[in-house]
């Protein structure tokens, strides 16, 4: 029995755990490229809930495409039309505090940043529980409460997979892969990495420093709202879901390490499978106790996180 409850916790945390990850790399890519501290990053998970949840009822995509492709689809849908989203926001609100712009300025600009992020938190979550109210909504399709049962071998030992987080398991996953052959071998994926090393010599080097944040700003944002409408097939959500997992997205990036978005995705990964396998022998609500007493011990073996890099100042 206890082997098989291990075994549990273990595919569990992977599955939720993976979704988990790619919010953590939507947040990373963020920080990673722009050094900006985004605390409206779990609105932009809250946004895409909801996007999900108008796309897949108002276009009937559970009738036309299924309960499998049906709110995949209504995910992408919702992530295209956050990455807009973002990209406006960046056009007329974050360029004025960030990049070239606030170079040399006293913190480089992060204190506003951090108000201008802080206050658009604010009006987002407001602004959703104007519009969509407080009850809690959710995306029902049988995936939710079906599981496939995997054995059962050894004996009677069998293991049980939700059908829903299977799904977010698997677009989580090739969505972090094709984000990575997105970076590592297309030209904006190079332009992204040489203005996140040095914005002022890609400058130099001719990139539009600007639009490479631009772009990431908004990939960003669309990457944690489709993990945002992955979530919503097994998750109720409401106008301030954000908070219960902004906290987790920010322990995922500084695990894994800052500035790294491979880092952020096993950042992420890890901390579903804490969470997961903490209730083995903790009450589910000291789950988020568990994420940070691991969070706590790896800190303090490896402060620049796991994959993260000690930089020399001169």
């Amino acid at each position: 029995m206890m082997l098989e409850n291990v075994l549990q916790g273990l595919t569990a945390g992977l599955l939720i755990g993976s979704v988990y990850a790619l919010m953590c790399v939507g947040l990373g890519l963020i920080f990673g490229v722009m050094r900006v501290i985004n605390f409206a990053q779990g609105e932009f998970l809250m946004l895409g809930m909801y996007g999900t949840l108008y796309a897949y009822t108002w276009l009937a995509l559970g009738s036309i495409l299924g309960p499998y492709v049906g709110p995949i689809v209504g995910a992408l849908i919702a992530g295209v039309a956050v990455y807009f989203f973002g990209i406006l926001l960046h056009r007329y609100l974050l360029v004025r505090v960030t990049g070239i712009r606030v170079a040399g300025s006293e913190g480089e600009g992060h204190y506003p940043q951090l108000i201008l992020t802080l206050g658009l938190s604010l009006i987002l979550a407001n602004a959703g529980l104007i519009f969509f109210g407080s009850t809690p909504e959710n995306i029902r399709t049988p995936l939710s409460a079906s599981a496939w049962e995997i054995g059962p071998f050894a004996g009677e030992l069998s293991v049980f997979l939700n059908k829903a987080r299977s799904v977010a398991f698997l677009v989580s996953v090739a969505v972090a892969v094709v984000l990575f052959f997105f970076i590592t071998r297309t030209r904006i994926g190079k332009m992204l990495r040489a203005a996140a090393d040095n914005p002022e010599a890609a400058l130099y080097m001719g990139i539009d420093v600007e639009r490479a944040h631009r772009i990431a700003f908004g990939l960003g944002c669309a990457i944690t709202a489709l993990a945002g409408g992955l979530v919503a097939t097994y998750y109720p959500f409401q106008p301030y879901v954000g908070l219960e997992f902004v906290i987790i997205m920010y322990a995922g990036v500084v695990l894994g390490g800052m500035g790294s978005i491979g880092g952020a995705f096993w950042g992420g990964l890890t901390i579903g499978l804490v969470q997961q396998l903490s209730t083995l022998m903790l009450p589910v609500q000291l789950q988020n106790t568990a994420i940070f007493v691991v969070f706590l011990l790896i800190m303090m073996l490896r402060p620049e996180g796991l994959f993260g890099r000690n930089v020399e100042r001169a």
